[in-house]
């Protein structure tokens, strides 16, 4: 599935870069969509297949990483190569997702033996189609970390569609000062991603630290109307970054967790929620925009501050905190 996904995502960006009409580039996304599907679900069913429940947040937060950069890198990359063109960056997407292709059919082993694969195959029972199972998710104990996921995504896209537009217009910043600020961005909240996840997780537990990032990430929204200093709006698209990249990886951790078994199903219910957020995102960011260039922002800190809320509510009461007086009572029990 894995190579499937990435074979399809070259696929559409060969058509993308080939597309001289605009019904062509629409089927160029649909088949990367397909490719999504197939692709994201995949990888994360295989991290939690290869790890323990100890080494998982690690995984998580290495696989969190390369998600996100790739989703800030490659804006800021295809910034630059559309100075050669404007189908350059979807020829360079290509040759990246053909060279993944590559070294995943050597470097990357099945996760399961084929007798493993043919018992959970057998002991299957038929999935729902993916409306129903929906629908069917709203009442599943992993709804609420399924909603962050579809927030943190609604927030990163929200932030990503219109970004270019308000520097633009607001600011007067340049296109190379975009690819610029997304690159040297992206590289650092990676690495603040990767040296601080785990660490803080272990110490704070992924509750708070859920609840926390996703109040940060709205402030850091509404800190870039401040200004249009180019090193002030550095600073705050750095930490908005960090802050939904350390918060990506511990919402699957935790939802890895309530998983159990189920972890294909849910990996593709992950999927669907962040596919929603991305369809959402950008079309209301858009909307929004045309009424008042702050708008989406604004807007997109509010998500986030009801999520950070929700959160705080259930995570909570899901994460097993006792209060202080029934401590006391559990503690003498034991």
């Amino acid at each position: 599935m894995i190579v499937v996904g990435l074979c399809l995502f070259v696929i559409s960006n060969l058509l993308a870069a080939a597309a001289d009409h605009f019904s062509l580039f629409l089927v160029s996304r649909l088949i990367g969509g397909m490719g999504s599907a197939a692709l994201v679900p995949s990888i994360m069913a295989y991290v939690v297949d290869i790890t323990t429940d100890e080494q998982r947040p690690r995984a998580m937060s290495f696989l969190g990483a390369s998600m996100s950069s790739g989703f800030i890198i490659g804006p800021g990359l295809g910034g630059l190569f559309a100075e050669f063109g404007t189908r350059v960056p979807f020829f360079a997407s290509a040759s990246i997702g053909l060279l993944a292709v590559i070294c995943c059919l050597p470097l990357l082993p099945e996760s399961k033996s084929v007798e493993v694969r043919l018992m959970h195959l057998k002991s299957k029972q038929k999935k729902e189609n993916i409306f129903r199972q929906l629908a069917q998710s709203v009442k599943s104990r992993y709804f609420i970390l399924l909603l962050m996921i579809f927030a943190l995504t609604f927030g990163l896209t929200h932030f990503e569609a219109i970004y270019p537009l308000f520097v633009t217009q607001s600011y007067g910043f340049t296109t190379r000062d975009i690819s610029i600020l997304f690159m040297v961005c992206s590289l650092i909240g990676t690495f603040n991603q990767v040296m601080l996840t785990n660490r803080l997780t272990q110490r704070f537990g992924e509750k708070l630290i859920i609840s926390s990032m996703l109040l940060l990430s709205a402030v850091s929204l509404v800190f870039l109307l401040f200004s249009g200093n180019f090193f002030y709006v550095m600073v705050i698209t750095m930490l908005f970054f960090t802050f939904n990249n350390i918060l990506r990886p511990t919402i699957n951790t935790l939802l890895s967790k309530e998983a159990g078994n189920e972890q294909g199903f849910v990996a593709g219910l992950n999927n669907a929620y962040m596919s929603l957020g991305q369809i959402f995102g950008p079309v209301l960011a858009g909307a929004l925009f045309d009424i008042h260039i702050n708008l989406p922002y604004l807007f997109g800190a509010i998500v986030l501050l009801v999520s950070c809320f929700i959160s705080v509510k259930w995570l909570g009461i899901k994460n097993g905190v006792i209060p202080q007086e029934n401590r006391r009572v559990k503690d003498q029990a034991l």
